[in-house]
C-alpha cells in the first residue's frame, strides 16, 4: 500500500498539511492539501490529501469542484452529503468574506480589475443567464450587490423599472450591471447593447450614473466602460 493512503495522522508531522498550515502558512500548501483541510477525512481507499488529488484531476480543477451540484459530486467515489455541505460552506464562506470586506473596509470600486475580480467571485459558477446590480456610493463604494434577474441558459429577461426601483431603495449614486454567459464568451450582443443604452437612459432620469456594464463567463470577462461603449 502506498504511503498516500495511509491515514495523514500516520505522516510524519512536518508533512500533515494541517501542520505545514501553521508553520509555514495556507500559500506553502498546494490546491489538494488545502481542499484536503476542509475535507477532513479520506475514504476507505485514500488519505484526504489523495482523494482530494483524484477530485482535481477529475473535475480538471477547483473551481469546477466548487460549482458542482450536489448529484455530480456525490457521484464521485469517497464524496458523500456530508463532504458536499462542508465544500458549499467553504464557497460560500469565501463568497461572504469578499463581499463584507468591501462593506466593511470601504474599499472602493475605482479600477475595472476590483469591479471584475468581484464580480467573478460572486457570479462564478451560475449555470443560467443572471442580471446583477452593484449600488455605489459618490465614492465608489459598495452599497449593495443584489442579482435580480435569472433566465435560461443564454437569455434572461430584464425589467428596467423593477431595476430602477432597486437602485432608489439602495440610494445609489452609481451603478454597474453585469449579467453572465455561462457557456458562452463574454462578447456582448446587439441585444446587450441596447440594454445598456436603455439602463443609461433610464438611470439618467433620476440622476444616477452607470459607470460600467461587465459581462462574466467561464472564460473571460467584458467591460463596457473598458471598450468605450459607456
Amino acid at each position: 500500500m502506498k504511503e498516500d493512503h495511509l491515514s495523514i495522522k500516520s505522516w510524519p508531522t512536518q508533512e500533515r498539511p494541517r501542520e505545514r498550515l501553521i508553520q509555514q502558512g495556507a500559500k506553502s500548501l498546494s490546491d489538494a492539501e488545502l481542499l484536503a483541510i476542509f475535507l477532513r477525512s479520506g475514504s476507505k481507499q485514500y488519505s484526504a490529501v489523495e482523494l482530494s488529488r483524484r477530485l482535481i484531476l477529475h473535475f480538471g480543477g477547483l473551481t469546477p469542484i466548487f460549482d458542482c451540484s450536489l448529484e455530480e459530486l456525490t457521484a464521485f467515489h469517497g464524496i458523500g452529503e456530508t463532504k458536499y455541505a462542508q465544500l458549499m460552506a467553504v464557497k460560500e464562506l469565501g463568497r461572504r468574506y469578499v463581499d463584507n470586506s468591501y462593506l466593511q473596509q470601504q474599499n472602493a470600486f475605482d479600477s475595472s480589475k476590483k469591479v471584475i475580480d468581484f464580480l467573478r467571485y460572486q457570479l462564478q459558477g451560475e449555470r443560467q443567464e443572471v442580471f446583477a446590480v452593484l449600488c455605489l456610493d459618490t465614492d465608489l463604494c459598495k452599497l449593495n450587490f443584489k442579482k435580480l434577474f435569472f433566465g435560461s441558459i443564454n437569455t434572461c429577461t430584464i425589467s428596467i423599472n423593477q431595476m430602477i426601483r432597486h437602485v432608489i431603495q439602495q440610494h445609489a449614486s452609481q451603478i454597474i450591471i453585469c449579467h453572465t454567459h455561462p457557456f458562452g464568451q463574454a462578447i456582448p450582443s446587439s441585444a446587450d447593447h441596447i440594454l445598456t443604452e436603455k439602463v443609461k437612459q433610464a438611470c439618467e432620469l433620476i440622476e444616477v450614473k452607470l459607470i460600467d456594464h461587465c459581462i462574466i463567463s467561464p472564460t473571460g470577462s467584458f467591460s463596457f466602460a473598458e471598450n468605450h461603449f459607456i
